[in-house]
């Protein structure tokens, strides 16, 4: 079974990307996973790192975020005794509780620029020097790091080593937020239903079709996360009946309420659209599949034919003949 087969989607965006995932999974190389908060960054991390030969090796996680700036040092290299204030004992760092396996570093962003410079000579040289010692030891770590935000902002404002940036970003990976793969939510929805069931040993809700356009219509901030989430409630609250659009929190029935009409076919994007220009490429693709046949395409459109001579002639195609 594929490594990748646990992620669950079958949008293009998600597709190209478990390919470019499993190329990388064969080999060594540094890895960067972009993307908003709750994509899902650690869970390609893992596959990943199962895909790889170091499947049977440490595979250990930090996110950069979690720990004050005078202690990640430590915890990444490692201490000995007495190196500073409190270290009343020697501990092993991260990158030598990895050694031969995958250290993944969440939030990488969040890396303080005092610890940058040590981290960057790791990764190109494997060298790793422990707080407090005057000599490196080698380790064979491979780092797959993360960020939800743009490095490239924060190198302009001083706040992240461009040439860190650099040795990380040799293979960038693009987790697109849930709103850019709306044919993942039901298949995402229903895994995260019966997953809760089966956990909480109780039947599993259904969805109706008013709700999976609910779902599909909502912006997501929390991506996957947000979604998971929302689905252990439902399946504890709702166990065994259909979830409708009012059993869902607030912001959704704003969504389904508001500036949208619920019947709407098409959804108006945020930067809006160029009217004009849709409504010719509408009928150039219509001319295109009914090979130029005016009232087979005027009926494709939902207008006369005589509507479409005169769009036409406004859009500037050819009437003649």
């Amino acid at each position: 079974m594929s490594h990748f087969s646990s992620i669950v989607g079958q949008s293009p965006a998600l597709d190209s990307l478990i390919r470019s995932a499993r190329i990388v999974a064969t080999t060594d190389v540094t890895v960067l996973l972009k993307g908003e908060t709750g994509t899902g960054k650690e869970v390609f991390a893992n596959a990943i790192q199962k895909a790889s030969s170091r499947s049977d090796k440490p595979f250990i996680t930090l996110n950069c975020a979690t720990l004050p700036e005078g202690l990640i040092e430590s915890e990444l290299f490692g201490h000995k005794k007495g190196a500073f204030t409190g270290a009343s004992s020697s501990n092993q760092g991260l990158f030598q509780a990895a050694d031969g396996g995958t250290l993944f570093l969440d939030e990488i962003n969040s890396l303080p620029l005092s610890v940058q410079a040590k981290f960057l000579r790791f990764l190109d040289s494997g060298e790793c020097l422990v707080v407090g010692e005057t000599k490196p030891s080698k380790v064979n770590v491979r780092v797959i790091a993360a960020t939800n935000s743009d490095l490239t902002k924060q190198i302009a404002q001083g706040e992240f080593r461009q040439d860190l940036f650099f040795r990380l970003n040799v293979v960038p990976l693009e987790l697109p937020p849930l709103t850019k793969r709306t044919e993942d939510i039901e298949p995402l929805a229903v895994h995260f239903l019966k997953l809760f069931a089966d956990a909480h040993s109780i039947e599993e809700p259904k969805l109706s079709k008013a709700t999976v356009k609910a779902l599909k219509q909502y912006k997501w901030p929390g991506n996957i996360r947000e979604l998971r989430n929302l689905c252990e409630r439902m399946s504890v609250l709702l166990a065994g009946k259909t979830i409708e659009p009012e059993n869902l929190p607030a912001e959704f029935n704003l969504t389904v309420s508001g500036d949208t009409p619920e019947n709407a076919d098409f959804i108006l994007p945020e930067e809006g659209v160029q009217l004009d220009s849709l409504e010719a490429d509408l009928i150039s693709q219509a001319l295109r599949r009914t090979n130029g046949n005016r009232a087979k395409s005027a009926k494709l459109l939902g207008i006369s034919r005589d509507t479409l001579l005169y769009r036409m002639q406004k859009h500037g195609f050819s009437i003649s003949h």
